[in-house]
């Protein structure tokens, strides 16, 4: 016996040691924390955050359409040739394997100096794509905030419901053993133990439901964070705060400004702007210098005709100026430009439109938040006449319960036990 109980005594310390490993494994994670993680780790930030980079890499070469395009070319060519020729007077020569070779070099410098001001508009476009960028980055960070603040509140308010879910199941628990007494002493029905035990049952199957969407929320914020935390690593706190205190003025203020959407659908406006201006453009003649130095150097081992050169050089630059003059291009130019107003105008209507949903949204969240606040105060109202009223009739439940009730109350019938 001895043994036994020196067996089981080392059995409990190690689960005492294991639970306290387990404790202290486990740390609070709390929302700045899971914030700061999300903002330098989450995917689609870093995915936003390289377009804007993208961006800023064309602003930042945005003046070089400006500039002349210089190019140089070099070519070295080797022949082996059988020649045959017959001249005008019957004479006919013939050499194989005649050989020279060519070298070839030039640099050439193209410079456009009118283009009916599509390269203003090309510059002027590069910084309306960076500010794109950068509202697009913007929204990105928010919905990423937005999604870790609702998901780590979500799992809080999942973890007061179990709360709440245990609280039932010790009553549901209490309940079906004063039934299960009740019946065995008499005073009870089995079907009132049978009920007991369902809803009992309905509640566990509650807490274990409860659970698993706590294991997949967690796993729906770490993978927002992007982090190799593992869900039975950290816990959230039960306490969600609440502000209540804002008014709807202070949401709306501003909003033209500050709103990363409606900016983003601003600069679409502006993109597509410079965007006609470059296809007007081509209603404009084109000017532009061209300039280019060559050289050529020929060298023939060997030649059938007295008169051919055996070595030949040239070198040289060159200059002028020419000019485009769209005359007639089969309307391609009228009707992109047709097109691209139609862009202008889809993108007013997208801003309009997009300003419209965020005004709409915003004051019905509003309503929602105004709403909730006064279902706050019923439910706290709610579950302190329910917790009151629980409390009575468990008591009563309890009271009818006890043998020495249940024989006062025969006494009283004038039956007795």
């Amino acid at each position: 016996m001895k043994g036994l109980y020196r067996h089981r005594l080392l059995m409990i310390l190690v689960a005492l040691m294991a639970l306290s490993t387990s404790s202290r494994a486990q740390r609070i994670l709390t929302l700045e924390e899971a914030i700061a993680t999300a903002l330098q780790n989450n995917y689609d930030i870093q995915i936003a955050k390289n377009d804007s980079l993208v961006a800023a890499i064309d602003y930042s070469y945005r003046n070089a359409v400006f500039l002349p395009t210089i190019n140089a070319d070099a070519a070295r060519t080797y022949n082996n040739n059988n020649q045959r020729q017959t001249l005008a007077d019957g004479t006919e020569r013939k050499s194989n394997g005649i050989r020279s070779n060519n070298l070839q070099a030039s640099i050439g410098l193209d410079w456009v100096l009118f283009d009916g001001f599509r390269m203003f508009a090309t510059r002027d476009k590069a910084a309306a794509f960076l500010q794109a960028g950068s509202h697009t980055a913007k929204a990105q960070v928010i919905n990423t905030v937005a999604q870790v603040v609702n998901t780590y509140y979500n799992i809080s308010r999942q973890q007061q419901l179990i709360k709440a879910t245990d609280v039932q199941i010790r009553l549901n628990n209490d309940r079906s053993r004063l039934a299960q007494y009740k019946l065995e002493i008499g005073s009870g029905a089995k079907p009132d133990v049978l009920q007991s035990k369902v809803d009992l049952n309905e509640q566990k199957s509650l807490k274990m439901q409860q659970e698993t969407l706590i294991g997949q929320l967690k796993q729906q914020l770490i993978q927002a964070m992007n982090s190799n935390i593992k869900e039975h690593e950290f816990s959230i706190p039960d306490t969600i705060p609440l502000n209540a205190y804002i008014a709807l003025g202070d949401i709306q203020e501003g909003i033209d400004q500050t709103n990363p959407d409606l900016l983003l659908a601003r600069s679409n406006i502006e993109i597509a702007k410079y965007t006609l201006k470059e296809t007007k453009a081509g209603l404009w003649p084109t000017i532009a210098f061209g300039s280019a130095y060559n050289y050529s150097r020929t060298v023939n081992k060997r030649v059938l005709n007295n008169f051919s050169t055996l070595f030949n050089q040239l070198n040289g630059y060159n200059y002028g100026f020419t000019a485009t003059v769209p005359i007639f291009n089969q309307f391609r130019v009228r009707r992109q430009i047709r097109q691209d107003q139609l862009s202008v105008n889809l993108q007013e209507l997208s801003y309009e439109n997009q300003r419209s949903l965020i005004n709409l949204s915003v004051i019905n969240a509003f309503k929602d938040y105004q709403q909730q606040q006064k279902f706050l105060k019923l439910e706290e109202e709610s579950i302190a006449l329910a917790e009151e009223n629980v409390t009575i009739v468990f008591e009563t439940y309890k009271l009818g319960s006890y043998p020495g009730t249940i024989k006062g109350s025969a006494a009283e019938s004038g039956t007795g036990l």
